[in-house]
């Protein structure tokens, strides 16, 4: 071993027993050697004497290097003397080249690489002969044959094959290669394909399986008549069915008749193709052993040639299109045959590949009985595709991480096929409800509950209702006036499982307008809502969504429940229990907490059809104790924090928002006008709540669900609300924090845009605790946006200003601007006035700004007149001077305002508006102004030349100015 050999040895040494520094002195010295003008001569001699496999490797990996990088620069002598050495080891198997020809995979294929190197330079201008060179030592056996098909396969891998991405050079070299393979010698090369496979088919399956293979990469761009002839397709259907050869063999001829019918070419030219084939000899390879290595070959090719039949069928001719559907017809049942029993290529598409035949049929008017049943069968391959796996039964039931995981996946995954079945029910309506209809009864009747196929036949159901119009289900056409009652009355086997009862009730959801319809069904739907499937189901998660849908199917049948009341009430006596005394450790689960079934219960009792005795008996009966449960908890309280009282704190939270629920079904016309009794039961619910505003004023929890029942409360009880409303706000403001004050803000809005001018006194007197805090936690910066600034506090600070510009808008647009320049407020009318200033011209919402110049315009409005009195010292200056130059001239000015925007546009008329305004209010001070500032400024690059300042003004005075600017 000379020091080359050891060196290379060391290089590609991963036992880690070599010195890592004798490592990189070796991996030093073969780059040095690399380097050398003699480097291909020496990997070829070591090539030809050394068997060491790293040596061989690197030999071959340095001539392919070479090749690639320098064979622009080298001598003719030398790509000659490299094209015969390859060549001569690629194809001699003797004493001098057995060694390459022996040796393991990955030494033969990189061999392949470098004679597809040399062929990417050389072929066919220079090395012509090259594949034709190779057929006469064909004859040598199966080792020179195996590494014929490795060239081949290597050329595909490298340079032919669309299924990687190839350079434009790349693509330029493979059409030259392909062409001239054409016209030279891939019929030589079809030839001594078929004459290896015929000789070799019983005594070497392995290198005939390797010819096929290789054949199959080819067939998509040579003459297909070279293969799709009298002589070849039967010998490779002889080979499929010869039940002496290894599966192997047999289904490598299996790739290449999926890769002759899969041959692109003209319609009716593919027509011919796929019916010559005669596919149908093969129909029974897959139900020998749908587990073997042919079965899944087969059942790929099956499939291919369906989905080539179906693709021929739509650039046909209708006088042509028949004979597709005949051949279709012929091949599909093997198609379904293979859904249900075997393992399906993934590169078949099976959603895709059904559409389209759905898509088809629809066009076929009318349609036989077999092309019915087909669609039948589609069917049933969608109901076995959308059922759960077993193995997955008890996750999905307790739905641990992995219950959830498999759970998306399948709502991922079922959306397609949920297509396919709407699609479906439009063409053959009566076909699909009958296939439904039985799967449910087969689900109904189960005695042992089957959960996966009952959640299918539910799940089936559930998505038909999606393509069925509302008419459609509150009629029942069809076969729903079965199904519905039907479903209504089952009580499935298996109804304990999550996945089973969350569908079934989504399901009786969906088709509850028949219910509407059909008031016999009352009872029924109730009752499914009602018993141990839905609300008293001993999962608490299908408990709580069963509360969520109900207060649905409430909302929808409204009077038709009245004389059920006293029945719906008593089955609830118990949930509503319940749902006060909720372990505390359990986390409350978002919009379905629980609270929907006093919300359904509101909706049934505020009804005005109620007679008012039972309605305030009703309201009695649930506002009573919860009232009771919160005083008794705030009694001993009073020295308690959120650590010390989690149970309490937690059960208070369930109680305002059931009653806050509850109370979503009152109008605010009974609760005052018609029956003002129940209004005051209502006002007695909120004295009690405000409590823990007194109690827990510090609780950020509590103090927002009291917040929340205090909106509710303004809409409900109207202006009554108001005694109550000083005390609470002030309450909440005493201890607000920060990114509690956007939402005390809301709840502001609301009532200003509810009452306009009577919640003056209000405001006024909460007004300057508000600016001062708001003022003390944003800034100018908090408009900024940029790197390091999207954090989730700075996200609190934005929304919070967003909010209060809105607040500062709703209370100048209703006649409360008075507010701002009460004694006790205008302490902050400075800072509030550059704060609308600077947003007015710099902040990057659009809408925003529009919302400010507005602001502006109803202030001057309300606080300027034409006599020019001061209704608000120093306001008309501020305006003039600071507001005109900054927001109406500098701001528009400015490379950001950009008028192709439409909402630039809409913030642009506001400024001229309020141009216009200042004019009518401050005349000829604030053009004189005005023109002062036009002359001194840039625009952009060179002063305003006074004669157009002049013709902007005359314009403003008089009428549309919405252009003068621009």
């Amino acid at each position: 071993m000379d020091d080359v050999e050891k060196a290379i040895i060391l290089s590609f040494d991963e036992s880690g027993g070599v010195d890592s520094a004798l490592k990189l002195r070796a991996i030093g010295y073969c780059q040095q050697i690399k380097d050398a003008p003699i480097i291909c001569r020496l990997c070829v001699e070591k090539l030809r004497l050394c068997r060491i496999m790293q040596v061989q490797f690197w030999c071959l990996q340095t001539l392919q290097e070479a090749i690639r990088v320098k064979y622009a620069s080298m001598s003719s002598e030398e790509k000659e003397f490299i094209r015969k050495s390859v060549f001569s080891i690629a194809c001699c198997y003797d004493e001098e080249s057995g060694g390459i020809l022996a040796g393991p995979a990955f030494i033969k294929n990189k061999l392949a690489q470098v004679i597809v190197t040399l062929i990417y330079f050389e072929y066919p201008l220079i090395w012509p002969s090259v594949f034709v060179d190779f057929l006469p030592h064909l004859s040598k056996g199966g080792a020179v044959i195996d590494m014929f098909c490795r060239v081949l396969n290597a050329l595909d891998d490298e340079l032919i094959s669309l299924d990687y991405p190839r350079s434009n050079a790349d693509v330029a070299v493979a059409a030259q290669v392909k062409d001239a393979m054409r016209q030279q010698c891939v019929p030589q090369i079809v030839r001594a394909c078929y004459d290896i496979l015929s000789m070799y088919r019983n005594s070497d399956s392995d290198i005939c399986a390797a010819v096929l293979d290789t054949l199959r990469r080819y067939i998509s761009w040579i003459d297909i008549g070279l293969i799709a002839n009298d002589v070849f397709l039967p010998f490779l259907f002889e080979l499929m069915l010869f039940d002496g050869l290894s599966e192997q063999l047999r289904g490598a001829a299996a790739g290449c008749v999926l890769a002759v019918v899969s041959k692109r070419m003209d319609a009716q030219s593919k027509l011919s193709l796929l019916k010559n084939v005669q596919i149908s000899r093969v129909f029974g390879l897959v139900s020998d052993d749908s587990d073997s290595e042919l079965a899944s070959r087969v059942a790929s090719l099956l499939t291919g040639y369906a989905v080539e039949v179906l693709e021929c069928s739509k650039r046909l001719t209708e006088e042509t299109k028949g004979t597709s559907f005949e051949l279709l017809d012929e091949v599909l049942p093997s198609v379904f045959y293979i859904m249900r029993n075997c393992e399906v290529d993934t590169a078949f598409g099976i959603v895709q590949f059904f559409s389209g035949y759905v898509s088809a049929m629809k066009s076929l008017s009318p349609s036989t009985e077999k092309r019915l049943y087909h669609l039948s069968q589609i069917l049933e391959v969608i109901r076995s595709q959308i059922c759960y796996d077993p193995m997955y039964r008890d996750n999905l039931d307790t739905l641990d991480k992995i219950g959830r995981e498999e759970e998306d996946r399948m709502t991922e995954y079922r959306k397609d096929f949920f297509v396919l079945l709407r699609s479906i029910g439009r063409v053959a309506p009566d076909i699909t409800q009958a296939f439904i209809r039985n799967s449910l009864d087969a689900a109904v009747t189960s005695t042992g509950g089957n959960i996966e196929e009952v959640e299918a036949a539910l799940s089936l159901l559930y998505a038909l209702g999606e393509s069925l119009s509302e008419e459609t289900i509150r009629s029942g056409r069809g076969l729903l006036r079965d199904m519905v009652p039907m479903l209504l009355a089952s009580k499935f086997a298996c109804h304990s499982n999550r996945v089973v009862a969350l569908v079934y009730l989504d399901s009786i959801t969906r088709y509850a307008k028949f219910v509407q319809e059909n008031t016999q069904y009352i009872p029924m739907l109730l009752a499914a809502f009602l018993d141990e499937r839905g609300i008293h189901h001993s999962n608490i998660n299908v408990s709580r969504r069963a509360s969520y849908l109900f207060m649905r199917v409430v909302k929808s049948l409204k009077s038709n429940l009245v004389p059920l009341i006293e029945t719906i009430l008593q089955s609830l006596q118990d949930t509503v229990a319940k749902f006060t005394n909720v372990d505390s450790s359990k986390a409350l689960s978002g919009s379905e907490d629980g609270s929907h079934i006093f919300e359904a219960i509101g909706i049934l009792i505020g009804m005005e059809d109620v007679p008012v005795e039972r309605q305030s008996g009703y309201l009695s009966s649930l506002l009573t104790p919860l009232c009771h449960q919160v005083e008794g908890l705030l009694s001993n309280s009073k020295t308690l924090i959120i650590e010390e009282a989690p149970g309490k704190i937690a059960t208070i939270q369930q109680v305002i928002m059931a009653i806050n629920a509850l109370s979503k079904g009152f109008s605010e016309r009974l609760v005052t006008a018609s029956r003002p009794g129940i209004g005051l039961m209502f006002k007695r619910t909120l004295d009690v709540l405000l409590q823990i505003l007194v109690v827990y004023p510090k609780i950020e929890p509590l103090r927002s669900k009291v917040m929340s029942f205090i909106h509710r409360m303004v809409d409900t009880l109207g202006a009554s609300v108001f005694p109550y409303l000083p005390k609470a706000l002030e309450q909440l403001l005493a201890e607000i924090e920060p990114k509690e004050m956007a939402s005390f803000l809301l709840l502001l809005n609301q009532i200003i845009c509810k009452f306009n001018k009577l919640a003056h006194n209000v405001l006024e007197k909460l007004f300057p605790a508000i600016a001062g805090r708001v003022f003390s936690i944003i800034s100018r910066e908090a408009i900024k946006s940029g790197p390091g600034v999207n954090t989730e506090e700075i996200r609190e600070i934005q929304e919070l200003q967003q909010t209060f510009y809105t607040f500062l808008y709703d209370i100048a647009t209703h006649d409360l601007s008075s507010v701002f320049i009460s004694p006790t407020s205008c302490q902050y009318l400075e800072q509030l006035m550059q704060l609308l200033l600077y947003t007015a011209c710099n902040h990057q919402d659009i809408l925003v700004r529009k919302a400010c110049v507005q602001i502006f315009i109803r202030l001057i409005k309300d606080w300027c007149s034409r006599s020019h009195e001061e209704k608000v010292p120093g306001f008309q200056k501020f305006m003039i001077e600071a507001f005109t130059a900054h927001c109406c001239l500098y701001s528009v000015l400015d490379r950001s305002f950009e008028f192709r925007d439409a909402n630039t546009l809409i913030l642009f008329g506001e400024i001229v508006l309020a141009q216009k305004i200042m004019y009518e209010k401050f005349g000829d001070d604030f053009l004189n102004f005005l023109s002062k500032v036009f002359l001194t400024t840039e625009c952009p690059q060179h002063l305003v030349p006074q004669h157009l300042v002049q013709q902007y003004c005359q314009k403003l005075q008089v009428r549309n100015v919405t252009r003068a600017m621009t």
